[in-house]
C-alpha cells in the first residue's frame, strides 16, 4: 500500500488563507500560525460588524432626520408621531435622503405633520 502524500491538499489550505490575509501587514500576511489567528479574528469582526453596520446607519439617519426637523421646529419624535398619525409611510433611509438632498420635498412632509 503506497504511502499517502498531503503536499497537494496542505498547500491548497495554506494558499487560501493567505489569499484571505491578503492586505494584512508584517507576519499576519506571510507566516502560517500568525496569520490563521489574524483571518480568524477578522472572520469574526466581519460577522459581527454585518449587524454593527445596520445599527450604525439607523443611527445616522435618526441623527440626520433630527437636525433637518428641527430646522422647522420640530422634533424627531414628535415629527416621526406626526408622520404615523398623516399615514405617511416613508422608512428612516429615505427620510434621511430627502432631508439631505430635497429640502424642499422634505420640509412639504414637515408641514404636513405640523398641520395635525
Amino acid at each position: 500500500m503506497p504511502r499517502v502524500k498531503r503536499a497537494l491538499i496542505s498547500r491548497k489550505r495554506k494558499k487560501k488563507l493567505f489569499k484571505r490575509a491578503k492586505g494584512f501587514r508584517l507576519a499576519r500576511k506571510n507566516l502560517l500560525k500568525v496569520a490563521n489567528e489574524a483571518v480568524m479574528k477578522s472572520l469574526s469582526y466581519s460577522y459581527r460588524d454585518r449587524k454593527t453596520k445596520k445599527r450604525e446607519f439607523r443611527k445616522l439617519w435618526i441623527t440626520r432626520i433630527n437636525i433637518a426637523a428641527r430646522k422647522y421646529g420640530i422634533s424627531y419624535s414628535r415629527f416621526m408621531n406626526g408622520l404615523k398619525k398623516a399615514n405617511i409611510d416613508i422608512n428612516r433611509k429615505m427620510l434621511a435622503e430627502l432631508a439631505v438632498n430635497d429640502e424642499k420635498a422634505f420640509g412639504q412632509i414637515v408641514e404636513r405633520v405640523k398641520s395635525l
